[in-house]
């Protein structure tokens, strides 16, 4: 603040207000804690918001809203080096006009003007008031008129505008806003806790300011939940940017630097175990690097670091738990014994009605939950405050936590997730509910996703339990293999069949059945592909013969479920017999094709998969089991891609998106398969953001190297369309020693040298590219013989090019994946056209118009060797049956553009979606909410919001699925 307002600590103020002393400290920031690390991305966003009206940082404690603030704030003055002014450095950088950096000399965050360089007229003059705990109107006021005088100090032409002493009348609010609208330069207000004013009348006059001052008052707001300033109503007149939790985060490279600053060495795997277990939470991290100083090993203990941590537990207790209203923390504590919920889950495991209204609350005024985009939506507390959380349930009385446990379970089983219902029943006690819940749902319960954390096993039945119910144990063992830890379920497994000695015959047999399903599952556990076929076949074998007692196909195999009830008592013991032969039958068909699938891909061999996933797909929906469905249809998308089959992988890949297993972030690695196989469908129809987007959401699936391959040929391929050649060859290489051993993996092999040896051409190393292709144990298989003509063409020789492509038109051609029968078809029209038969390249080219058409394929034209684009329109004018599409190749073969499918479905809007709005509304599709949208693409949650408004006009829709079910039936998307 000026240096004329200061006096030790205290600020005289003006007459009238009889001497009433004011703090210095509440007008300017405190020093930020050190070391300090700047991160320019949010001073950045901090210089951008100021070009508006309000901009509000907002978030629970411990996220750096004041240090932030601070930062920019001194930052600011330091490059402005003028007294009180910001208007130097780097606040409302927009204000002047765009800027692509700082120049050589200034400040951290100054992106406008470097020190000592003359202000620019429209850059506000900035001030600081620190909120606190029991400021009044008049209080409040005080401060504020100090702050603005500071601001609006003389050193302009222009008078300092009247600011009173006390809360202003109406009239002498008119005359203030007046002669603020008059400044030619704005004035900037930054505000600190201001969530601690809880009478919205305090700030009555400073939204008539802001609503009447013509923009020239501006205010920077840090708060966390419960502010009373009219956020909504500032958010639709978009006079609103905001910066939450997401933004405060620190990422991986922020949580290295700081580290770095506190002197602490690290391994890159420590780094990022510290980044997940904190969600980027400043306040955490801190902590983390104070206690890393003193630790002899520092990377087991971040690899332990926890919400139990006592300095950790301690801050979360006081500044965030404290702060909430009782009956909040009652709906944290309870819903914090399953990972995740929704409001009927929550409701259940209350006895509430009004869940619904407290979670959204709780996840949407100050970011303490993450909500997803299902509906209806669920949330999941942050790493840390979950550790807390878990470890006040274990302080519960034992009937209480007992009590919730069977809760969760009854809601669980009643609701479509069986897995998640037998390890609440387990925990709970419940041993009638867990045995039948596992005869009755056991295809369910087979574990499909690899990072499952294991979690604390529930307590082990007696043994007199599992003798009087030999199901027992398997239930049990079902449990641990569900949680991965696979040692501990074979256990069970064995003491289930010693117990099962005597069962007699008929429940024997369907017992034999359900242990041969659990050796399977382990066998998969395992990773050992034979012990998993040779399971299967003893499963298939286990299939029961039709008899006269089977259900009719046209009954529904699952019977519905009694509606879930709140109460803590426990329900009867659900029907453990067998649904009939039929429904056996499809269940065994179901699983071993399933598991058979799954090993032939691991092993690289796609078609033998592809057939495996279809039978099982044909047999989970005849069982109607919607968990082996989803892993089943999310495969068979991606091979579908594979092979150039858009449309069927599209419609598969989107119908599995929106099936109840994904929602909750469940099931991450079965969605992120039918993700990748978007993003090949997008890949192949030459929308490169979007294939971008959906490539990063598939990350969960390319843990597996073959799934890694296809990956990484997506990848590559958009690395060398966007001129990063040496970034494709790197990710090619790798992806080709990832598949080092695995011989049924020819095919995809093939792909990846392909892939290489074009990257190389490209870069101009054709001797290289010829080499890398001669040396392939098969080089004559179609993907490597296409590969060959397209290095000859470059080289220069049409000749031997065409004398090394195959035959794309033979009978055995029909057979190729789609991608490379266009590739050569396409290439053989182009040597046509060299060669000077026009007619031929015509001709060529209409057939190879024929094949794609019906996928919407358009990179094989577009991304094609040169001159294909004069074939195109040469073709135009000798006429064509694909003339539209032709004409659109034509413009895309020059300029690739993402909006190319769908040109035709724009002109029925009165006004056309941006790029930047067409690729939101592909994500808008997904499961991801505006949030994670906004730090998929590197934006601002504001941002992303204004421009789903937009969207939302344009298409004259009002919510999300309305908008997403227009833009199809207009081929938007």
């Amino acid at each position: 603040m000026p240096e004329h307002v200061r006096d030790k600590g205290v600020v005289a103020v003006a007459p009238g207000r009889a001497g009433t002393p004011l703090l210095a400290s509440r007008l300017c920031p405190a020093p930020p804690p050190e070391p300090l690390v700047l991160r320019p991305r949010l001073l950045r966003a901090l210089d951008e918001g100021t070009a508006g009206p309000v901009t509000l940082v907002r978030a629970p404690a411990g996220w750096g809203k004041t240090t932030l603030l601070a930062s920019w704030f001194r930052a600011a003055g330091q490059a402005g080096a003028h007294r009180g002014r910001v208007g130097e450095g780097p606040v409302t950088a927009a204000a002047g006009g765009p800027r692509d950096e700082g120049p050589a000399g200034a400040a951290p965050g100054d992106f406008g003007a470097a020190a000592g360089e003359p202000a620019e007229p429209d850059r506000p003059r900035a001030a600081w008031v620190s909120v606190e705990a029991g400021d009044d109107g008049d209080r409040l006021w005080s401060y504020l008129a100090a702050a603005l005088r500071a601001a609006t100090d003389p050193g302009d032409d222009v008078a300092s505008p009247p600011v009173p002493d006390r809360p202003p009348r109406p009239d002498q609010l008119e005359v203030l806003a007046a002669a603020l609208a008059a400044r030619e330069r704005p004035v900037l207000l930054v505000l600190d806790d201001l969530h601690r004013i809880t009478d919205p009348e305090a700030l009555a006059g400073l939204e008539f300011l802001l609503r009447h001052a013509e923009q020239r008052l501006r205010l920077v707001v840090g708060a966390r939940a419960g502010m009373p300033l009219a956020v909504h109503r500032l958010r639709l007149a978009g006079e609103l940017t905001e910066v939450g939790p997401d933004e405060l985060a620190f990422s991986g490279d922020e949580v290295a630097d700081l580290l770095t600053a506190h002197g602490v060495a690290l391994p890159a795997a420590g780094v990022r175990r510290l980044r997940e277990r904190t969600g980027g939470w400043p306040a955490a991290l801190r902590f983390a690097a104070l206690a890393l100083r003193g630790q002899p090993d520092p990377a087991r203990w971040a690899e332990q670091f926890g919400g139990d941590q006592p300095e950790v537990a301690g801050y979360l207790r006081e500044e965030v738990l404290a702060g909430l209203d009782p009956a909040a923390r009652d709906v944290l504590r309870r819903s914090a014994v399953a990972d995740a919920v929704c409001a009927g889950l929550a409701d259940a495991l209350t006895g509430r009605a009004d869940a619904e209204q407290t979670l959204a609350g709780l996840a949407g005024d100050g970011g303490l939950l993450r909500r997803d985009d299902s509906r209806p939506p669920w949330y999941r507390c942050p790493p840390l405050l979950a550790d807390l959380l878990h470890a006040e349930l274990g302080r519960l009385p034992a009937d209480e936590l007992r009590d919730l446990h069977l809760r969760a379970a009854g809601w669980y089983a009643d609701n479509g997730r069986p897995a998640e219902g037998l390890r609440h029943a387990l925990a709970g006690g419940d041993h009638d509910r867990a045995a039948a819940l596992f005869v009755a749902r056991w295809p369910e319960l087979v574990p499909y996703d690899r990072d499952t954390p294991a979690g604390r096993p529930p307590a082990p039945p007696p043994p007199e339990a599992v003798r009087r119910d030999p199901e027992l144990g398997l239930a049990c063992a079902a449990e641990r293999a569900g949680a991965g830890d696979a040692t501990a379920a074979a256990g069970h497994l064995r003491g289930a069949v010693e117990a099962a000695r005597t069962l007699p015959a008929p429940r024997r047999d369907r017992f034999r059945r359900l242990v041969t399903a659990l050796e399977l599952t382990l066998a998969r556990l395992a990773d050992d592909p034979e012990a998993v076929r040779a399971a299967a076949a003893r499963l298939l074998a286990t299939r029961p013969a039709p008899s006269p007692a089977s259900p009719d196909p046209s009954v529904p195999l699952v019977p519905a479920s009694p509606a879930p009830s709140p109460g803590p008592s426990v329900s009867p013991p659900m029907p453990a017999e067998p649904r009939g032969a039929v429904a056996e039958d499809a269940d065994v068909r179901a699983v071993a094709g399933t598991a058979l699938g799954l090993a032939d891909l691991a092993d690289g061999d796609l078609p033998a998969a592809g057939l495996a996933f279809a039978r099982s797909l044909s047999a989970a929906r005849e069982a109607g089991r919607a968990r082996t469905e989803l892993v089943c249809a999310s495969r068979a998308a991606l091979l579908h891609a594979v092979r150039g089959e858009l449309r069927a992988a599209e419609t598969l890949a989107r119908d599995a998106l929106a099936m109840p297993p994904c929602h909750g972030w469940s099931c991450r690695e079965d969605c992120a398969h039918a993700y990748l196989a978007l993003a090949l469908v997008a890949l192949h129809r030459d929308q490169p953001e979007e294939a971008e987007a959906n490539l990063a959401l598939a990350t969960p699936a390319t843990g597996e190297p073959v799934v890694g391959a296809v990956a990484a040929l997506c990848r590559a391929y958009l690395l060398r369309d966007a001129g990063d050649l040496p970034e494709g060859h790197r990710v090619l290489a790798e992806a080709r020693e990832r598949l080092t051993g695995r011989p049924r993996a020819g095919e995809l092999t093939h792909w990846l040298l392909a892939a290489e040896s074009d990257v190389r051409g490209a870069r101009g190393d054709l001797g290289a590219a010829r080499d890398l292709l001669a040396r392939a144990p098969d080089a004559t298989a179609p993907p490597l013989a296409v590969a060959l003509a397209r290095v000859e063409l470059r080289a220069g020789d049409p000749r031997a090019a065409g004398y090394a492509l195959p035959d794309w038109e033979s009978p055995e051609a029909a057979g190729w994946p789609l991608p490379v029968r266009l590739d050569a078809a396409v290439l053989d029209a182009v040597l046509a056209g060299r060669a000077g038969d026009d007619r031929r390249a015509g001709r060529l080219l209409e057939r190879a118009l024929d094949l794609a058409g019906p996928e919407g394929f358009r990179r094989a034209f577009t991304r094609a060797e040169p001159g294909v684009r004069d074939l195109l329109a040469a073709h135009l004018d000798a006429g064509t049956a694909h003339w539209p599409t032709v004409s659109d190749l034509v413009r895309g073969a020059d300029a690739p553009t993402e909006r190319a499918p769908a040109e035709r479905g724009t002109g029925a809007l009165d006004e056309p979606l941006t790029e930047r709005e067409l690729t939101i509304l592909r994500y808008l599709q997904s499961i991801l909410s505006n949030v994670e949208i906004a730090a998929e693409l590197s934006l601002s949650v504001n941002t992303v919001k204004t421009h789903v408004r937009n969207i939302y006009r344009k298409l004259d829709a009002t919510r999300r699925r309305e908008a997403v079910r227009r833009a199809r039936s207009l081929h938007l998307i």
